[in-house]
């Protein structure tokens, strides 16, 4: 005999009150309830985290940060979208205009090998002194909240040179007239490295 069938055999005799017998079915009842509401939450709870899934795939996992520039000597705020190489910092004028900046790059590792730009390296190049030719034909460089009048520091051949005073030390830039800038906090950028048009 086995010790199932003992224990069958001994326990057999006993039989419940009825009022027991109520109890028990009445705890299987609220067990069910207990047991189908929480599969409900659970089934709940997949598919709310399968269309957060859903909505991060659909973003390819894209960085979007609200950051603060210097625009045109104020300081803006504005939101960088980061998407694999490339990005978009989108913000609002002075006088309530929106605009839109588009840019992207790729940095190269020690093996040769390219990446996307970081989100820190993305900031530092937003963050750069920026050359602007206004309508009265002047020059100027704009870097954080100082702007310095260039125009008329250009050699013959359209090149001019400018040390800039930053929190971190001197920032040297070198700009070519209409054909771009260059800066680093190292030395001047030989204006030979830069793409020149043909007349």
């Amino acid at each position: 005999m086995t010790n199932k069938q003992r224990y069958q055999r001994a326990f057999s005799v006993l039989h419940a009150s009825e009022s027991c017998l109520m109890e028990v079915k009445a705890m299987k009842h609220t067990k069910r309830i207990y047991v189908r509401r929480f599969a409900a939450a659970c089934a709940a709870a997949v598919m709310v985290m399968g269309l957060m899934s859903a909505a991060y795939a659909a973003d390819v996992g894209g960085i979007q940060r609200s950051i603060q520039l210097w625009i045109n000597g104020d300081q803006t705020d504005a939101v960088l979208d980061i998407q694999g190489s490339s990005y978009t910092v989108t913000y609002q004028s002075q006088d309530g205009v929106p605009h839109e900046v588009h840019g992207g790059g790729v940095a190269l590792n020690d093996d040769g090998s390219e990446r996307p730009l970081t989100e820190a390296e993305i900031i530092e190049h937003l963050d750069s002194p920026n050359v602007q030719y206004r309508d009265d034909g002047s020059v100027w460089v704009c870097y954080h909240g100082g702007e310095t009048e260039i125009t008329d520091r250009f050699d013959e051949d359209g090149i001019c040179y400018v040390q800039l005073k930053t929190d971190s030390g001197t920032l040297y830039l070198t700009v070519k007239y209409n054909n771009g800038f260059a800066s680093s906090p190292h030395s001047y950028v030989s204006p030979k490295s830069f793409n020149t048009e043909e007349d």
